[in-house]
């Protein structure tokens, strides 16, 4: 009150001064007074509008805070998503690398003090660069850049022995390499020295993000012959591919797709259906034995697994080939009439097919599904196969296609006797039109009467036996089976046509050198086969092992004309080997 008095007297005196003659006494008090309330209700509205404004400004400056103070947080949370996702690296020293640590987020003295500084990033507090963590690189591990090679192979050295001579090197002709008494190789033994097993093998792989992982398996030895190889003064066979496939997977799907060469989706795994991890038997030779269904050939690939591959189920299609079975007599049809079921190869003009070999004619892949399970004791898978067989009878003029339906269904058992000591395995195929997928290599279709294939009943079956008494040595016994269980073949005119006809001559097998025909489709391969492993050596400079095996082999004959002839063989082999990444 007292300042508001004080204005009035000075606006008082203002205008007592300005306009003496107008304005007297209370005249001017009244004025004076109007014009002050009027001010000061003027000063009060803007210092209302002052405080808005303040408060307006602040929660805005309050807001922005806010919303950098999100976008730091956010931007830091993307950094360190990317971060977790990014592929792997590997210091030189081959142990991986955690990302760098990110800046501390608001509200944290430094980085190591916040919650979520979880694995991978826990190893790295307080230093600015790339530090170790997890598992160092295996033996004959390395990386380029996010990609993580492992090499792999061995150096093999092998002395075959068999007692009847079958022109064969490290892989046995089961079929028609054992020779019947007609020929002068049944009483011949035969001595070979290989080195042509020893493999190159790269593994890679390598995971864009924490749910997929990508990698690429190649594989390489030398069992093939070039136009000059010999094995008389320097033994120089050629590189063959193995396997040659690629692999996409995705942990969070338990799913993967494969394509390439690879091992067939019919080969006995040795849990769930995982690539690499095929059950092939531990013996030496290389065409492994009797009874075993496999196949390498290219194909792509399609597995789902269920319950952390508790239960796997996939799908395949595969590249066909098939092998025929004619006889002496042809194919019973018109003399003007052929019968195209392969082709030899065609070299040049841009083709690289073998011309010394012979290559089916199917139009469709063979489509082969899976399942299996793996419950927690034992190993247990189903599947089938569809095949496509297909020829063409032709005459001048005018010709017609034939497609027969073949296939099977197999399955097979890994059973823990004694875990981690004895193992006891089963596998087997039974079908039409199979023989491709056997070790024993039979054809898998003769000619029918209309020319059409006749697609050959077989049954492929093995049983097996592994041990590991002790660590270094593994002990192995296999028996194995293929059988054609019934001829397949038709008579004109009291002539023999098809397979396993009883018209057919084995007069001559039997005798030496004889000039009788000695037809003798095989009817059944049995083989039983005893082996071991000693890895008597082990360590950061890889495995140096020994192994050898004995096998008896009996091959049968249909009956025809001059009997039912038999053969068999002894096998010994021996194999010295250094697997220098293993």
């Amino acid at each position: 009150m007292r300042q508001r008095h004080h204005v009035r007297a000075a606006l008082l005196a203002a205008t007592t001064f300005c306009n003496p003659l107008v304005l007297s006494g209370h005249a001017f008090a009244d004025a004076t007074d109007s014009q002050i309330s009027a001010i000061e209700k003027q000063i009060r509205a803007l210092q209302g509008q002052l405080n808005h404004m303040k408060r307006d400004l602040s929660e805005r400056s309050a807001e922005v805070k806010a919303a950098r103070s999100e976008a730091a947080e956010a931007s830091r949370q993307a950094r360190e998503a990317e971060e977790r996702s990014a592929p792997i690296r590997y210091d030189g020293n081959g142990h991986p690398m955690a990302p760098p640590p990110l800046t501390a987020p608001p509200g944290y003295a430094n980085y190591a003090s916040y919650p979520g500084n979880q694995a991978p990033f826990a190893n790295i507090n307080g230093n600015p660069g790339y530090q170790p963590s997890g598992a160092k690189l295996k033996q004959g591990q390395f990386a380029i850049g996010a990609v993580r090679v492992t090499l792999g192979g061995f150096i093999d050295a092998t002395g075959i022995f068999r007692t009847r001579n079958e022109d064969a090197d490290i892989g046995s002709s089961f079929n028609t390499g054992i020779p019947f008494a007609q020929s002068a190789n049944y009483h011949q033994d035969e001595f070979r020295g290989s080195a042509r097993a020893s493999r190159i093998s790269l593994l890679l792989e390598s995971s864009p993000n924490p749910v997929t992982e990508l990698s690429g398996y190649y594989e390489s030895d030398f069992n093939s012959s070039g136009v000059t190889s010999n094995s008389v003064e320097s033994n120089s066979y050629t590189l063959r591919l193995r396997q040659a496939y690629a692999t996409y997977s995705r942990s969070d799907l338990d799913f993967y797709v494969l394509g390439g060469q690879v091992y067939s989706l019919a080969t006995m795994n040795r849990f769930g259906i995982v690539p690499h991890q095929e059950d092939t038997p531990l013996d030496i030779d290389s065409q492994f034995v009797t009874g075993f269904v496999w196949k390498r050939d290219v194909g792509l690939r399609v597995v789902k697994g269920f319950d952390n591959d508790k239960y796997d189920i996939g799908v395949s299609v595969e590249s066909p080939q098939s092998t025929y079975s004619i006889g002496g007599n042809g194919t019973g049809l018109p003399s003007t009439d052929t019968v195209n079921t392969t082709n030899a190869g065609l070299s040049g003009n841009g083709s690289t097919l073998n011309s010394l070999t012979t290559y089916s004619t199917e139009y469709a892949p063979d489509v082969i599904a899976k399942a299996t399970a793996d419950p927690g004791w034992g190993h247990y898978e189903l599947f089938g196969i569809a095949r496509f067989l297909h020829d063409r009878v032709s005459s001048v003029g005018t010709g017609s296609g034939n497609t027969v339906l073949a296939g099977g269904v197999g399955g097979g058992v890994i059973l823990p006797v004694i875990k981690g000591k004895l193992d006891f395995q089963a596998s087997g195929l039974v079908g039409q039109g199979i023989g491709t997928y056997g070790s024993g290599q039979f054809p898998d279709a003769t000619i029918a009467r209309n020319g059409a294939p006749q697609p050959l009943p077989e049954v492929i079956a093995l049983v097996g036996l592994v041990a590991r008494p002790v660590k270094p040595v593994d002990l192995y016994a296999y028996v194995g089976t293929e059988q054609i269980t019934h001829a397949e073949d038709f008579s004109i005119k009291g002539k023999g046509y098809g397979y396993g006809s009883p018209l057919y001559s084995n007069a001559g097998c039997d005798i030496e050198l004889s000039t009788l025909p000695c037809t003798a489709n095989t009817s059944g391969i049995v083989e039983g086969t005893l082996g071991g492993w000693w890895r008597f050596l082990r360590g950061d400079y890889g495995t140096m092992q020994t192994g050898a095996q004995y096998a008896y082999v009996r091959r049968t004959a249909f009956s025809g004309i001059g009997g039912s002839p038999k053969t068999d063989e002894n096998i010994i082999m021996f194999s010295f080997r250094y697997l220098p990444f293993q």
